[in-house]
């Protein structure tokens, strides 16, 4: 199965932007055990000051995406920090409530890559 790339994007709300980068130089453990677990690697978040945007992107290497993205969204411990950094969030997608919900990062369409 071919790795598969992702990325993604959602506006990271002004008043949050100290408190979202000091909590991300310290994932609790069991999010980083999800992430791997759900076959995610290379997950880099970068952030636009001037336009407050967060860029995701990560390497899937699973065979089941949806599978995988069910049982991130089913762990308590990722819940929890959903919880935290959702409220921090304001998604691009219209109706989106929650990542436990899903969709409430936009998903981006690749139109370049060279390694």
């Amino acid at each position: 199965m071919p790795v598969q790339r992702v990325g993604q994007s959602i506006r990271l709300r002004r008043e949050y932007v100290d408190e979202y980068i000091k909590i991300h130089s310290e994932v609790w453990p069991g999010v980083l055990k999800r992430i791997s677990g759900s076959n995610i690697h290379d997950y880099t978040i970068f952030y636009d000051k001037e336009s407050s945007i967060l860029f995701a992107t990560f390497k899937y290497t699973g065979t089941d995406f949806d599978a995988d993205m069910k049982a991130m969204a089913e762990d308590e411990e990722t819940q929890r920090w959903w919880k935290v950094t959702d409220k921090m969030q304001e998604s691009l997608n219209e109706g989106a409530t929650s990542s436990v919900d899903g969709g409430w990062w936009r998903a981006l369409d690749e139109v370049f890559h060279v390694e």
